[in-house]
């Protein structure tokens, strides 16, 4: 019972680690009372413990993209997606039995396939079919149009949008939840700091921003904006091509069909998010970046100097030896992994 308790709570989790900063060569995740930072072919996790020592260990990074075939521009955003998705429950399970002490049991083996199979699950349910079936009944009362029209898409679009961010700010009244709202911000910061090129302490990171534009809620948005388009162009291409008799068949095939359009849906995403990025500070990369940055004031919010001091040590660990001597951190607890 305390193993499935685990899977269920790190699974509904896992959405809220997913609003995680991502940079070409740093990327970092909130996890519960510490951050995870990446760097190239490794990931570091620093955790401070219930007695306020902070612990930190490195981690392969497992990942779905070392063929070069799968590194290619509109192949590789799908595997980064799991690739993320497996490394993100990793890392708050690890961060979970850190903070126990060795009380809890580790989710391991088919525990923790089934910890990622029902995070996906969870996602679907909730920008699949839910905004689905809210759709179909704006086509009920008379106020949006069948399946195979645009109206029917653009409802679909409006009800993702408002279920993320009401999924957001329910979460948020969770005091642990509101934690790793600071962490995701002190993530943010650290990263800012260390982007700028000088000194990278306690003091120069609480003076950046807790916004950043390569964060992955930006990245959602671009999954919900390019899934309106792709919807309104292909599903009525599908139904043209087939579509069952009975209406109940029809919308399941629909469901069925926008799940495969995921595939393509974070590949165009990724993409974009990745182009946005190398935009610089102009004025068209700010209006791509605005509605994410906007966003980020839900996700994120003003950490702690101690906060800061553990995001400040992921980012030294997951450097590794490449980590540069304007890099200050505090004494911490290191764990030889790899």
């Amino acid at each position: 019972m305390r193993t499935a308790g685990r899977i269920a709570r790190t699974a509904a989790f896992w959405p809220v680690a997913f609003l995680r900063g991502a940079c070409p060569t740093i990327g970092g995740q909130a996890v519960m009372e510490g951050i995870m930072m990446r760097y190239r072919d490794v990931y570091a996790l620093a955790v401070r413990q219930p007695n306020g020592q902070i612990i930190a260990e490195r981690f392969p990074w497992f990942s779905l993209v070392r063929d070069n075939f799968l590194q290619k521009p509109f192949l590789r955003g799908f595997p980064v997606l799991l690739e993320t998705l497996v490394n993100g429950v990793k890392a708050l399970n690890t961060s979970a039995e850190r903070l126990a002490e060795g009380e809890q049991e580790k989710i391991e083996g088919w525990h923790l396939v089934l910890t990622m199979l029902l995070a996906l699950c969870m996602a679907i349910v909730l920008f699949v079919v839910t905004p689905h079936l809210l759709s179909l009944g704006m086509q009920w009362l008379n106020l949006g149009g069948g399946v195979d029209g645009i109206s029917f898409h653009l409802w679909d679009g409006v009800f993702k949008c408002l279920i993320f961010v009401l999924y957001i700010v329910m979460i948020s009244f969770v005091p642990d939840i509101r934690r790793v709202f600071q962490y995701h911000g002190a993530e943010h910061k650290v990263i800012h700091a260390f982007e700028r090129g000088g000194e990278v302490d306690v003091a120069s990171a609480a003076r950046m921003s807790h916004l950043h534009p390569r964060c992955g809620t930006t990245f959602l948005l671009f999954v919900i904006a390019i899934s309106i388009i792709l919807h309104a162009m292909l599903v009525p291409l599908f139904l043209y091509i087939w579509t069952p008799e009975q209406v109940f068949l029809k919308h399941i095939a629909v469901v069925l069909f926008k799940i495969v359009l995921i595939i393509p849906i974070s590949a165009l995403a990724y993409e974009l998010i990745r182009f946005s990025a190398r935009l610089g500070d102009g004025v068209f990369a700010r209006l791509l970046q605005a509605p994410g940055l906007g966003l980020q004031m839900l996700t994120t919010s003003e950490p702690q100097g101690d906060q800061l001091e553990v995001a400040l040590v992921a980012l030294k660990e997951a450097l590794g030896a490449d980590a540069p001597e304007r890099l200050h951190v505090v004494e911490y607890q290191k764990i030889e992994k790899i």
